[in-house]
Order: C-alpha cells, then structure tokens, then sequence
C-alpha cells in the first residue's frame, strides 16, 4: 500500500539533497518525533471514543468515519486513499520540500489506526456515554493536531486543500474549511440521526478549541516592559543569570519630566517568573508590563 508514495518521495529526495547542520537534524528529529506523538493521540481519540459511539469531526477523517458506518470498509483505507490522490496534487503543485512532513503524518497516522484498532478492538469505553465519549475523543483529536502544527506537520486531508488554496488564491481559508467540516459533519446526521449529529457538531467545537488553545499554549511566552531608572542590573540578570538579551531605549517620563529607561524584551514563563521576582526585590519603583504572546520569531525562539 506504501510502495509507489515512498518512490515518488525518494525519486524527489535524489534531485536536490543537502548537506544539513547537526542543530539542523536535531530540530528536524525532534519534529518528527512530535508528529508521531500526535498521530498517536488523534488515532487514539478517533478510533477509541469517537468511531465507536458514530461521532464524527469533519475533514477527511469525517469523511472515513462515514464510509465505515455505511460499508464497514476499515476507516484508514479510506483515509489513506483520499489522502494519497491528495499528496500527488500537492506534490504536483506545491513540491516536495513543502509537503514532505505532511507526507509523513498521513503515513504514520495510517499505520497508528491500524494498530491502534487492533490492540482496542476488546475495549468497550464510554459506549453508553457519548457526551464523556465526544469530549474525550475530541480532545485528544484537537491535542494531536495541535501537536503536529507545532512542529510544522498536519494531518493532510483539508489541510492540503487549504495549502494549495493558500499558495494560489486569495480564498478565505479558514471559512472554507470550517464550512467543509460543517457540511461533513451534517452528512454525519443523515447516516445516523440529530442526537448523534449534535454530538459531532460539539466534537468538531472540542477539536477547534483545543487546537487554537494548544498551539497558542505551546508556544506561550512572556513579554516585558520594564520602566526603570537603572537599567544595568536588570540587563546583567539577562544576559548572565538567564542567558537572554533585551533592547534598551531612553524615554521621559510624562508626569515627572525625570529621564527613564525602558527595558523590552521576552522570556519562557519559568524565567519570567525569575525576572519579575529580580526586579521586584532589587528594583521595586520599576514599572513593569507583562503580557503574554505565542508568535516569537527571531533568535533564540523561532526561524521565519
């Protein structure tokens, strides 16, 4: 079933190899070791909680869920076929340096389903609860794909439509797919009945939550404005105690006239708690701004 996807993945991967760095790697790795992760925990919400009580969440999944309760064809042959006529038009469209880590959630997810039935295939969890079921379910679906975002991967399926749609039009995404998943979710309804359409409808709210909430979560850090009038402590405490930087800029105050520094710069939330704590004791008439910000780009957190 994998044979002609790994050729046309290897045939791609002989026209342009580098040489890549040891860090390079390493992240890299690290990626595809959370994808892994996450494939496991959305087969695991899929084919546990979800399948078993006829609740579906959209998207190609939706999709193989439908096929199975009609034909009882196994849900990721269907995924997997849908996915593959996919992967070729992206890899027509988009290359394969752009899809290579999708390619990969797709394949390992295929094959997590597959054991993953096997090994829960005695296991009878929730039936008669559907509401426990849905929340479960869906939130270990939204945690995995939450988890495969942060490390740049997906599940493909929609998700491939949506990248060809990002790449060549100006289409609006996001109410593509959402309307995509609602239409899935309603065909849910028809093969079954309202009662179990309302609960795919929540287990399609769950998933989108725990998507946006963990990706934002996962990459969380803290941002500071430090007014103060002695900069260099806190900038030393920076650079020798918690191995960051900062930018500082001269500002007046407008009230007293009197010449102050600004102190701007951004930390994990464990060294937020350190700087805050620093500044309090060491420097307790600074004024400090502290929010919370998930999109950090540059060194130190993340590469563009």
């Amino acid at each position: 079933m994998f044979g002609a996807p790994l050729i046309i993945i290897i045939t791609y991967m002989k026209a342009d190899i580098l040489k890549p760095s040891r860090q390079t790697i390493l992240r890299e790795a690290k990626d595809y070791v959370m994808i892994a992760v996450g494939m496991i925990l959305y087969g695991i919400g899929w084919t546990v909680f979800l399948l078993p009580n006829d609740i579906t969440t959209g998207g190609v999944p939706g999709i193989a869920s439908i096929v199975y309760w009609a034909t009882g064809f196994p849900v990721q042959y269907t995924y997997f076929s849908i996915n593959f006529f996919l992967l070729l038009l992206a890899l027509k469209l988009l290359g394969l340096k752009f899809c290579i880590k999708t390619i990969f959630g797709v394949f390992t997810l295929t094959f997590f389903l597959s054991v993953i039935q096997q090994l829960a295939s005695g296991v009878s969890l929730l039936r008669d609860q559907p509401f426990m079921a849905c929340v479960i379910g869906a939130s270990f679906c939204g945690g995995g794909i939450g988890v495969a975002f942060c490390a740049n991967g997906s599940t493909g399926g929609t998700d491939i439509i949506a990248m060809i749609l990002k790449r060549y039009s100006s289409f609006d995404i996001g109410k593509a797919l959402l309307m995509t998943d609602i239409m899935i979710t309603v065909a849910g309804c028809f093969v079954f009945d309202i009662k179990t359409g309302l609960y795919s409808f929540l287990g399609l709210t769950i998933r989108s939550f725990m998507i946006d909430n963990f990706i934002e979560g996962f990459n969380l850090s803290k941002y500071f404005n430090v007014v103060c009038d002695e900069p260099e402590p806190i900038c030393n405490y920076l650079v020798h105690e918690l191995n960051r930087s900062a930018t500082v800029v001269r500002a007046q105050g407008a009230f007293s006239g009197k010449d102050k520094y600004i102190v701007f710069t951004v930390l994990s939330r464990p060294q937020a708690v350190r700087l805050r704590n620093f500044i309090k004791e060491n420097q307790p008439s600074a004024f400090m701004l502290i929010s919370n910000t998930s999109e950090i780009i540059g060194k130190g957190f993340h590469s563009i």
